[in-house]
């Protein structure tokens, strides 16, 4: 099973919910080659709960999972900043996701994110997977936490935007954090735009549908890490391509029109 741990449903957290842009994404995860990935879209992206909505109207469900037409696996979750700078990542079942996402709504806006501490304490209170979001990004503090708060995390997301910065120098970086707090390192590609995907991914040795199986296969280490030889340039091409379509839509246009015509 090729599992992405680390995506994004929108194009950005400001526009609205659009199920076609999604349909596009996940459609585009699967050309990719990918069979499942964990969609960890931000906790205070406009319009979180109508995605879950969507995906659980239209597509089929299975244990934890869901399937998208094409056959794509999903395991829900999402991405929470914390007041110390940084973010972290959820893994769990979609209706687990739902309330922790109610439980921060006074705590969504910049200013009012919870600190470690606190949102950890509400994490233990739900059968999740629950990892730190590529730690060493620029503006986040999530490696200055202490060493107790660290342990508490299951996994650590070796992230494709910062593989694609820096591949040698970050991949160390991870390495040495994994060493120090054993715990297990999982890729993840960050993208909000399908050309990312495929750019790093995670090859499990077998397909899991629940929360419990995969927290399984990644602690008993029955996984292996894979980049793609075009890592730089899929990151590269995908961000360029996101601010384009950002841009578009500022400026009025119909950034759908201009993606999904002819697709």
């Amino acid at each position: 099973m090729k599992l992405d741990m680390h995506t994004h449903g929108k194009l950005a957290k400001k526009l609205p919910f659009s199920p076609e842009y999604t349909d596009w994404l996940f459609r585009e995860a699967k050309e990719a080659g990918l069979d499942a990935l964990c969609l960890t879209e931000h906790f205070n992206t406009l319009g979180f709960a109508e995605i879950y909505q969507y995906i659980s109207e239209n597509y089929e469900e299975e244990r934890d999972t869901f399937l998208t037409r094409e056959g794509l696996r999903i395991f829900p979750g999402m991405e929470v900043d914390i007041a110390e700078g940084g973010h972290t990542l959820v893994i769990g079942n979609m209706h687990v996701i739902l309330e922790m996402n109610r439980r921060l709504s006074p705590y969504k806006e910049k200013g009012k994110f919870l600190p470690f501490a606190k949102w950890a304490e509400i994490v233990k209170e739900y059968p999740v997977l629950f990892g730190a979001a590529h730690p060493y990004r620029e503006g986040g503090h999530i490696p200055e936490l202490t060493e107790s708060e660290l342990k508490q995390f299951d996994f650590l997301d070796l992230n494709g935007k910062d593989l694609a910065a820096d591949y040698e120098g970050m991949s160390l970086r991870m390495k040495e954090l994994s060493k120090v707090l054993q715990k297990p390192l999982t890729a993840g590609s960050d993208t909000h735009q399908a050309f990312q995907y495929g750019c790093v991914y995670n090859v499990f040795d077998q397909t899991v549908r629940t929360v419990e199986g995969l927290a399984s296969q990644i602690q008993a280490g029955h996984y292996r890490i894979e980049t793609s030889d075009t890592l730089e340039f899929q990151v590269e091409t995908a961000g360029t391509l996101k601010r384009s379509l950002k841009a578009i839509h500022a400026l009025g246009g119909d950034y759908l029109e201009v993606l999904l015509k002819g697709a």
